[in-house]
């Protein structure tokens, strides 16, 4: 399992993803799972990676083949005119990889399967946010809660909801991520450090150098506490329960 977050903001984009892949306690690699292709000045276009290693790498290095080799029935994701193509072609791509090396049924079809995140800008519009099914369908971000999550979603979600403003800086967009990072990591094992930050700024154009937040980071630990305590802080500071119905205290 993993965590992967795009988050769209009125500035641009953040995205974050952990880097653990396991199949079992005794067994656990990193790998990095997020991509991005860039031509600066025209597009960027970032790729966050949940399910089979197997077949997200796959994906990923189809979808960089065909930058240098394009197909003459399709273009390549730096040459389709707008992110919606894009996104017909990322999920086209993970179909016919997971079609390729599934076996008939079921069963064998979800062993293979994975889901992603795209997100980025083709010059003369605006930045857009999508998620990626199995099947190659897709989804956009929606406007009253305009982030979407892959991976391990439940523990981590929560944070999102209740303290995602739009116009929030992309620091302060950064800190929510961790604190939802830290959360689902506290809560599942499958999800782990380092974690993977993409920040995109609208328009801009260009592509902006990929932080990681190795175990033991400083300022990784100081959210980690911090938000811990204000959490019981917090909890202690709501009004008291009392089983005498009568109390209204």
């Amino acid at each position: 399992m993993t965590y992967c977050v795009g988050l769209m903001l009125n500035k641009g984009i953040v995205f974050m993803s952990d880097t653990r892949t396991n199949s079992g306690v005794d067994n656990i690699s990193v790998y990095r799972k997020m991509s991005q292709w860039a031509i600066e000045g025209d597009r960027v276009i970032t790729l966050l990676s949940a399910g089979n290693l197997a077949t997200t790498q796959t994906v990923v290095s189809l979808l960089d083949e065909r930058t240098k080799v394009p197909e003459e029935r399709k273009p390549s994701i730096l040459e389709a005119p707008t992110m919606f193509q894009v996104a017909r072609l990322v999920g086209d791509s993970l179909r016919e990889v997971i079609a390729a090396n599934s076996q008939t049924g079921q069963e064998a079809d979800s062993t293979f399967n994975s889901t992603l995140i795209l997100g980025g800008q083709i010059k003369g519009m605006p930045p857009r946010l999508f998620l990626i099914y199995p099947e190659g369908n897709f989804i956009e971000a929606p406007e009253d809660s305009p982030f979407l999550q892959i991976g391990e979603t439940k523990y981590g979600r929560p944070i999102l909801v209740r303290a995602y403003d739009a116009d929030m800086s992309f620091e302060d967009a950064v800190k929510l991520l961790l604190v939802s990072f830290d959360s689902t990591r506290r809560a599942n094992l499958s999800v782990g450090l380092p974690l993977d930050i993409q920040v995109y700024e609208t328009d801009s154009f260009k592509s902006q150098d990929r932080l990681r937040i190795h175990p033991g980071d400083p300022y990784y630990e100081r959210i980690s506490n911090g938000w811990g305590q204000a959490l019981k802080t917090a909890f202690y500071s709501l009004p008291k329960f009392s089983f005498n119905t009568d109390d209204t205290d």
